[in-house]
């Protein structure tokens, strides 16, 4: 799969226009400022493909990226900001809802969360989700070039304990910034296809 050729599709702000067509669909999720962004582009080799944003709560559809014409990156709105209005929060928790209803699209989840911080409750949630689906799991501890060495490991299991992930679950050490990890999660990705 040539990762180079991609194409945005569409934004999805309703259960009607979740995309269901057959083709793989690699599904990115993440807190609002955790990086997600920056991690598909890294993946992608973009600069701007996913928008970055220095605010926080910009993807707030779910966005859907064709790779080589053979599967979809799937970015779903970021979660847990808190200066959203309370109509826009409850349609994006109805819009997660109905997407997770429909575990068949997902071929891979991909859930990201920064390795700097214990994982929050709505992470929590979304770990439940993605477990409930069923889908096979990747989760990515971004942001690992901001720890020191020996902080890595204890942040690696306070992730893993937190999200109560079973030992199959792997937790990539990742940084949109310097590439680490952005080798091994694509193999990840590729073993799906």
């Amino acid at each position: 799969m040539n990762l180079h050729n991609v194409e945005f599709i569409k934004s999805a702000a309703k259960s009607a226009d979740i995309l269901s067509d057959g083709k793989p669909q690699i599904v990115f999720s993440g807190k609002s400022n955790v990086g997600k962004s920056s991690v598909i582009n890294k993946l992608l080799n973009r600069k701007q493909l996913a928008r970055v944003s220095g605010t926080p709560g910009k993807t707030i559809h779910i966005n859907y990226f064709l790779i080589d014409k053979k599967a979809y990156f799937v970015d779903l709105p970021g979660y847990g900001y808190a200066r959203v209005a309370k109509t826009e929060y409850q349609r994006w928790s109805k819009l997660m809802e109905e997407f997770f209803q429909k575990p068949q699209l997902i071929t891979l989840g991909i859930m990201i969360v920064d390795s700097r911080h214990k994982p929050t409750a709505d992470d929590v949630l979304m770990a439940q989700w993605f477990k409930a689906s069923k889908c096979p799991l990747v989760c990515v501890a971004n942001k690992v070039d901001k720890l020191k060495k020996s902080e890595i490991e204890g942040n690696i299991a306070l992730i893993k304990n937190t999200l109560d992930f079973d030992e199959d679950t792997d937790i990539l050490q990742f940084s949109a910034v310097k590439g680490t990890g952005r080798d091994e999660l694509i193999g990840r990705i590729f073993n799906f296809f």
